[in-house]
């Protein structure tokens, strides 16, 4: 009988999310293709240094039991297949239980995110991104110079996640947009016991949510909105959580003040936004990642 994925998180990752190949990529960038190999092939039996999501790929795995499986974390890549052996052996040097990789040499990958059911894509490549977004994929472009992971929760997998445009759909964003803030809280305030349509995280929210119920002795989930609403608006994203019957531990409600220093505190693993400037505050601070989805990012 053939492998399958079914049942469980099936996470995506381009190799620079996963491991620091910065001083690569600027060969790659620079078009010298047979240069960027060789000087992998050299590095061969270098491991590369973590990355932005490596805490969050990390934590990730450590759900997994022998006889249980929980998450799949596959290695996607514009690398060449020669290149692709660094990233496998450097895996297994932190202990890394990554098993299944796809190498396109240039190629965007994202096509092979629906074989593989994934629910969620990091790159750093935006281009990719927004495709994966298109085919209805769960996807973030990884700042690659953003701050990496606290080391303070080493049990616990921490995840921030804003709300339109996340993990609910921009629909109230785009009254802001049109109208104005007062609008926007007028709209959210009478619309308040009316469910937000679901944003491109919802389904990896409930995944973690399923992790969250199923906790191993290893490691626990803990997860926060961080959103730019602020009452009265708030009331309309925590009933949409109530509808879907999702929990989220913390929740902040910022009213448009910078997310960073909160976040700093919060100390994630990781970090989603659809608004670039969010991020960029975010990245000195904690690992965060651009999602290219709703109005803002047309």
């Amino acid at each position: 009988m053939a492998a399958n994925l079914d049942g469980q998180l099936v996470v995506a990752i381009s190799s620079r999310a996963l491991f620091d190949f910065e001083e690569e990529n600027e060969l790659f960038e620079a078009g010298d293709d047979r240069a960027y190999m060789a000087l992998q092939e050299s590095r061969l039996d270098l491991p590369a240094k973590p990355g932005v999501a490596f805490s969050l790929v990390n934590k990730l795995l450590a759900f997994n039991q022998p006889e249980h499986p929980r998450v799949e974390i596959v290695v996607l890549s514009r690398n060449d297949p020669v290149s692709g052996m660094r990233v496998f052996r450097s895996a297994a040097h932190y202990g890394l239980g990554i098993q299944r990789g796809v190498f396109t040499r240039g190629e965007s990958p994202w096509r092979y995110l629906r074989p593989l059911k994934a629910q969620l894509f990091l790159s750093t490549n935006e281009a990719d991104v927004r495709s994966a977004l298109a085919a209805g994929v769960a996807a973030a472009r990884v700042l690659p110079l953003s701050a990496r992971a606290s080391a303070e929760h080493p049990h616990e997998l921490r995840i921030a996640f804003d709300g339109d445009a996340v993990l609910f759909s921009d629909e109230a964003e785009q009254v802001f947009q049109r109208d104005g803030l007062s609008a926007f809280q007028s709209h959210e305030s009478t619309h308040a016991n009316t469910p937000l349509a679901a944003g491109p995280f919802k389904p990896v929210l409930e995944a973690l949510q399923r992790l969250q119920h199923r906790p191993n002795d290893t490691m626990r989930v803990r997860t926060a909105l961080v959103t730019a609403r602020s009452a009265p608006a708030h009331e309309r994203a925590i009933r949409t959580l109530m509808n879907w019957q999702i929990e989220v531990d913390e929740a902040m409600f910022l009213g448009g003040l910078a997310k960073g220093e909160f976040l700093r505190e919060f100390e994630p693993d990781f970090f989603f936004d659809d608004q670039a400037g969010h991020v960029a505050n975010a990245a000195p601070h904690v690992p965060a990642g651009h999602v290219a989805a709703g109005i803002s990012n047309r």
